[in-house]
């Protein structure tokens, strides 16, 4: 299961980031590329958690009935409009 590493620039950066963590070359790349994979699950769910709640806005506004009250108008009868307090 060897991985020969020909670009040079990835060769130095394993070995600046094994010096500065005390680990290995290959500690330093199985950390680095845990922390990527870790990143890219992480997205991958924000993704999805953000389709889901612009799934549910959609629901939303598809049930909406139009000419209720605004929330201006709610909040004013809720609320004395000087004061600020409840009514």
């Amino acid at each position: 299961m060897a991985l020969n590493i020909k670009n040079e620039r990835v060769v130095t950066l394993a070995r600046d980031v094994a010096a500065r963590t005390g680990t290995t070359q290959t500690g330093a790349i199985e950390s680095a590329l845990e922390r990527y994979l870790a990143d890219l699950v992480r997205e991958a769910e924000s993704d999805s958690k953000r389709r889901r709640i612009d799934q549910l806005l959609a629901e939303i506004d598809a049930e909406r009935t139009d000419g209720g009250p605004t929330v201006e108008e709610i909040m004013d009868e809720m609320y004395d409009p000087q004061t600020g307090l409840p009514r």
